[in-house]
């Protein structure tokens, strides 16, 4: 509930959310930051703010407009998805109507957010004359060597949960392809992960769980990764309101 972590005069940033036409939905991909504060709870999915100033001069900010909003709360920092649905002046204060759009969740600068999913994967453990490259790019390790399919059952821009018939040890560094759908179109990602857990799946036999952490991925990469999140967070939202 949006009342429970905000309150009125809160500080936030918005973050511009550019919506790019894809095949069947649009993605979303984070653009510039403007500050702001809250300046009314209309309702648990409607929020007024004051509209951001740079220069001394106030940002009027597009009806339609999507952002990315971050609250710092006396809880701490709290993020959604919200969309502007009106702005007008009101006792000489500009204020922008917003709609949100996702969940309010719990956000810390270090930390991602992690989104439940099923992800056809394939990996491999890294050999040691390999481990070298991975301080360079991940493209200069060779991915024709047969790989092993996988299941990835939660991913964030920070690392992945996923199960596999071949268990993997803590601290090694493992090669992992998988497919996502960002920016209107399917991209193949092969990243390189360092395994943080494993562990035998209670009553499923041959089967292990691992969850890694992405070591030197590229930011481009990592970027991708947290629109996909974003955009199927609003597929759910959708859904859920039926």
């Amino acid at each position: 509930m949006l009342s429970k972590f905000v309150t009125l005069g809160d500080k936030l940033e918005l973050e511009t959310v550019e919506r790019i036409q894809g095949e069947e939905e649009k993605s979303v991909h984070a653009r510039k930051t403007y500050k702001s504060q809250v300046y009314d709870i209309v309702s648990e999915d409607q929020i007024k703010i004051a509209m951001p100033m740079e220069q001394g001069k106030v940002i009027l900010l597009p009806v339609d407009g999507e952002y990315n909003i971050c609250f710092y709360t006396k809880t701490g920092l709290y993020q959604c998805l919200a969309r502007v649905i009106d702005r007008y002046k009101s006792n000489n204060i500009f204020i922008l109507l917003m709609e949100i759009t996702t969940d309010m969740r719990k956000y810390q600068r270090r930390e991602y957010y992690r989104l439940n999913c099923v992800l056809d994967m394939r990996c491999r453990k890294l050999e040691e004359d390999e481990l070298p490259k991975v301080m360079e790019k991940v493209q200069f390790i060779d991915t024709d060597i047969t790989l092993t399919n996988g299941i990835i059952v939660d991913i964030s821009g920070g690392g992945a949960r996923f199960i596999s018939h071949e268990q993997y040890p803590v601290e090694s560094l493992i090669l992992f392809v998988f497919n996502l759908y960002v920016n209107g179109e399917m991209i193949e990602y092969k990243l390189v992960g360092q395994v943080l857990l494993t562990e035998v799946i209670a009553n499923r036999t041959g089967e292990f769980e691992h969850r890694i952490q992405f070591a030197n991925i590229m930011n481009d990469d990592r970027e991708g990764i947290i629109r996909y999140i974003f955009e199927e967070e609003r597929k759910n939202r959708r859904r859920d309101k039926g």
